[in-house]
């Protein structure tokens, strides 16, 4: 039985999104199918519905929502600006410095505004026309852009390790949170190291004159505002202050406070962002609502169980099937978003992982760690192709340089792989591993 469902739900899944049915309705729709093979259709229409609703009921799934309105108006808000200056004050004089201070500010504005593509957008338009005057390359420029985006979503606060919290059975989102940072700065930091390799040997010099302390101190009072909201909603969750969904709340006050105060949000353009938060934030519940039916279906027809046993059939050395894992991992988020793979394979494989030991955190970073590079691989590569455009470069321009950013990228995604303290050091300080 388990084996049917699995080829019913894959097939319906595929051949819906290749005709180009939203995600939400062929997730739905391929579950159904699965459901129908062991149950009458008037049965199957009533469980679906009712996983639906459960699906979509839980309070936590409040928290998504809000950070998702606090990233938009941190958008408007005009902090972008402030964290370039900040971090070209720290790292300007680094060979390729715009190179640098792109990766570095998508990293803090992608975990301010939970937007890969945000970043890519808003720091990408910052940086651009200083790389036009000095001559950088646009496609290296948009690569450097692409590449260094997603970094910002697996620092906190983050809407896809909520996600991965409320699919998982409620993994801790305080310790998800934290066990977020490390790998998010190594995403970082080897977007940096390619960036920097790439400049010297195009030439590309640091910013002239000395490390300054006053500029670095007065970029750094500009930014603490913004940066302000890690620590003061990250801080409240990880110390009991507050749970995630309060947090939540507390962040969407402090951006509009902020976007006040900076003069970049209006009554019309707060109308617009609401607007559009409720879009976005209908799409994503909606998502997770229909994929609580394909979870049941799963564990109904015992699908996990049985491919926990090929896969062990195969091979009982773990680091081989995390390999497995990753491989598939790879493939898959080069056509789908991270939300619905995250809904769609968490119940696959955490089970797998949990049979030899690795902590539900520590497989929901390496999760949400590789699925992000889907946001730059093609064909679906959101993130990429907004960079490209932000670049005003071509795709077969960028990618000879998104190579070796997705190989350094990938190093990253084995060491989060295979060295728990990677992810589980900081929640274990706190406690919370």
């Amino acid at each position: 039985m388990a084996l049917q469902a699995l080829v019913i739900i894959l097939l319906v899944l595929f051949v819906l999104l290749a005709l180009g049915v939203p995600i939400s309705y062929a997730i739905g729709i391929s579950a159904l199918a699965a459901i129908v093979q062991t149950m009458s259709l008037d049965v199957s229409v009533v469980t679906a519905a009712q996983r639906t609703f459960v699906g979509m009921s839980k309070f936590s799934l409040t928290a998504i929502p809000f950070f998702i309105l606090a990233g938009n108006l941190m958008n408007q808000g005009g902090i972008a600006k402030r964290l370039v200056d900040f971090v070209n004050a720290l790292l300007g004089r680094l060979p390729g410095s715009l190179l640098v201070t792109n990766v570095g500010a998508n990293a803090l504005f992608g975990a301010i505004s939970g937007s890969a593509s945000a970043a890519a957008a808003a720091v990408g338009n910052m940086v651009a026309e200083g790389e036009e005057e000095q001559g950088y390359d646009k496609a290296l420029c948009a690569a450097a852009n692409g590449a260094s985006a997603p970094s910002g979503l697996l620092i906190p606060p983050s809407n896809a390790l909520i996600t991965y919290s409320l699919v998982s059975g409620g993994t801790s989102v305080a310790a998800l949170f934290l066990a977020g940072y490390i790998p998010g700065i190594i995403w970082a930091v080897c977007c940096m190291v390619v960036a920097v390799i790439l400049a010297k040997k195009k030439g590309y010099v640091g910013a002239k004159g000395s490390f300054s302390f006053a500029r670095l101190g007065k970029a750094t009072l500009r930014a603490i505002p913004a940066l302000s909201l890690i620590v003061v909603v990250i801080g409240g969750i990880v110390g009991g202050i507050f749970t995630a969904t309060e947090g939540s709340a507390i962040a969407v006050v402090y951006a509009l406070i902020l976007g006040l105060l900076y003069k970049n949000i209006t009554w019309q353009s707060f109308k617009e962002i609401m607007v559009e938060s409720a879009k976005m934030s209908g799409m994503i519940v909606f998502l997770i609502g229909v994929s609580n039916i394909l979870s049941w279906v799963m564990a109904f027809t015992q699908i996990p169980q049985a491919i926990s046993a090929v896969l062990l059939g195969i091979t009982q050395n773990k680091y081989i099937l995390l390999l497995i894992m990753n491989v598939i991992l790879l493939v898959a988020g080069t056509f789908m978003d991270v939300t619905p793979a995250i809904l769609i394979f968490t119940p696959l494989f955490l089970p797998i992982a949990e049979s030899f030991g690795m902590s539900p955190v520590h497989f929901g970073l390496m999760l949400v760690y590789n699925l992000c590079i889907g946001n730059i691989t093609p064909p679906v590569g959101n993130t990429l192709f907004v960079a490209i455009k932000v670049g005003k470069t071509t795709l077969a321009k960028t990618l000879p340089y998104m190579l070796l950013f997705y190989g350094a990228i990938i190093l990253g995604l084995l060491a989060v792989t295979y060295i728990p303290a990677v992810s589980m050091i900081l929640p274990q300080i706190a406690g919370l591993g």
